[in-house]
């Protein structure tokens, strides 16, 4: 089973164009799960333009699927003083799988401070049973660590459809940087399937983040996710999300569209 720091270790570089070969224990389905392909993404741009900023948000539109070979290509859309706008192509097998949008900004003095996403009152690590059990149905899960700190399950259709949950990469190495924690920012299944009545196919289309710190970190790895559905019909859902640290302190605040086969 090869480690999230293993993959990102045997991506190479040949012209402009970065390519990593996907591990079978890193798929969903006969895809790369998409926090994957968009941490690819952002990898291949901090590899690909020297001295970038700190991420600051990103949008990716998961297009098709990533599987075999997966082909990474960055280009500086626009940079200035403080900004970068750099756009990613990630190609497979079969063709255009993701595109992504990544902006990078310096930070600046500012009159203003303000931030109103507290965390909230969850089970502590040490109290929370497994989420994904002892074997996980997604081949991808077994990468990580997770830990049921409130909501539901998936396939309660009588709950509210919301997660959270603890999560940490099992790669030790792989428990400090932006690029893993997008990754595992991704890592649970939409909050839609708690109201599933059975089993059935899904697949996030958008996914938009707002990284709300220059320099992620935690303790022992350990970050609490937070997924609630706004809207789940016409073969569709939408969800809020967050991510924040063992600390309580707001990391990331994303959304996605989901299309739901059901």
């Amino acid at each position: 089973m090869a480690s999230f720091s293993d993959l990102l270790s045997s991506m190479e570089k040949s012209a402009d164009t970065f390519r990593v070969a996907l591990d079978d224990t890193w798929v969903q389905g006969r895809t790369a799960y998409g926090g994957l392909s968009a941490a690819f993404c952002v990898e291949a741009a901090l590899r690909a333009v020297p001295d970038l900023p700190p991420l600051r948000s990103a949008q990716f539109s998961l297009i098709g699927p990533a599987s075999g070979v997966l082909s990474m290509k960055a280009e500086v859309l626009r940079r200035g003083k403080s900004t970068a706008f750099i756009v990613v192509d990630l190609t497979g097998e079969a063709g255009l799988a993701a595109r992504a949008i990544l902006s990078f900004g310096v930070a600046r003095n500012c009159a203003l401070t303000y931030a109103d996403l507290p965390m909230p009152l969850v089970k502590t690590i040490e109290d929370s049973p497994s989420f994904f059990g002892d074997r996980p149905v997604i081949s991808f899960q077994q990468q990580f660590e997770s830990r049921m700190a409130g909501g539901a399950r998936p396939f309660q259709p009588d709950e509210d459809p919301e997660y959270r949950i603890w999560f940490r990469h099992r790669d030790a190495k792989a428990r400090e940087g932006i690029v893993p924690l997008i990754a595992l920012a991704d890592a649970p299944p939409p909050a839609s399937m708690v109201i599933f009545p059975q089993p059935a196919p899904i697949s996030t289309m958008t996914w938009s983040m707002d990284i709300l710190t220059d320099n992620p970190q935690t303790r022992d790895g350990w970050w609490l996710i937070q997924s609630k559905t706004e809207t789940a019909w016409q073969g569709y859902s939408t969800q809020s999300m967050m991510v924040w640290n063992a600390d309580g302190k707001p990391v990331i605040a994303h959304r996605q569209n989901v299309a739901i086969f059901i």
